[in-house]
């Protein structure tokens, strides 16, 4: 079942400029370290091994680790894909010495792309914002491949919600991001990640660290 637009927008409604500016150091200091149990050094080690030159980002946030990654070149070609202005408008003028391409879209629509595929595509911190189960959700990923050159890297993380061991302030927390609507991930477990990710992504990494899966893989077209 295709989620309804309120669902959608409830998981990225919330970041405004004003969250956006405490965005690094509510979420990638305080929250990844003592709640998610996933340090961002961690998150940001990740993305430097998967980013190419090419680079896509769905679901931008405050683009903290397109900020601080390396890149593998000197002139990287980056675009931004999000269903919110504000965080499109923050994180390219964060990166603006990269001049990146700025594409507002929904992801859980399909897209008919008319400019340049990308080599990698990065989704960080997205899934567990989305509405629906893991089966529900993962149509983003076939969606994905229309942007993407034959091969492509697809990497990213995401919070599970369900056979994860939580701290007493992460289970509250989560437990209240997903009654408000922020999060949609109560019934996340990695069995059902990794399933849904093998049928689209040869996957190249699979990994749980604290309440977060990283995982990478080239895009297939099965």
């Amino acid at each position: 079942m295709k989620p309804s637009s309120e669902e959608i927008y409830a998981g990225q409604s919330i970041y405004t400029p004003r969250l956006l500016a405490l965005y690094d150091f509510g979420v990638l200091t305080l929250s990844n370290s003592f709640l998610w149990r996933c340090p961002t050094a961690k998150l940001l080690r990740h993305f430097n091994q998967n980013i190419t030159t090419n680079h896509l980002d769905i679901g931008v946030g405050s683009g903290f680790f397109l900020d601080k990654c390396r890149f593998p070149g000197s002139h990287p070609r980056i675009g931004l894909m999000d269903l919110n202005p504000a965080a499109i408008s923050y994180t390219a003028a964060r990166i603006s010495r990269y001049n990146p391409e700025k594409y507002l879209h929904n992801i859980f629509e399909p897209l008919d792309f008319h400019y340049p595929k990308f080599s990698s595509i990065s989704l960080n911190y997205l899934l567990h914002c989305l509405p629906g189960n893991l089966a529900e959700k993962s149509i983003i990923f076939d969606h994905i491949q229309s942007l993407a050159d034959p091969g492509a890297i697809c990497f990213g993380s995401t919070l599970l919600g369900d056979g994860i061991s939580l701290n007493w302030g992460a289970k509250h927390l989560m437990s209240f991001y997903n009654k408000k609507g922020i999060f949609s991930n109560s019934g996340d477990n990695a069995r059902n990640l990794e399933k849904e990710l093998c049928k689209r992504l040869d996957i190249i990494s699979f990994e749980i660290v604290g309440a977060a899966v990283l995982f990478s893989g080239h895009l297939n077209k099965k």
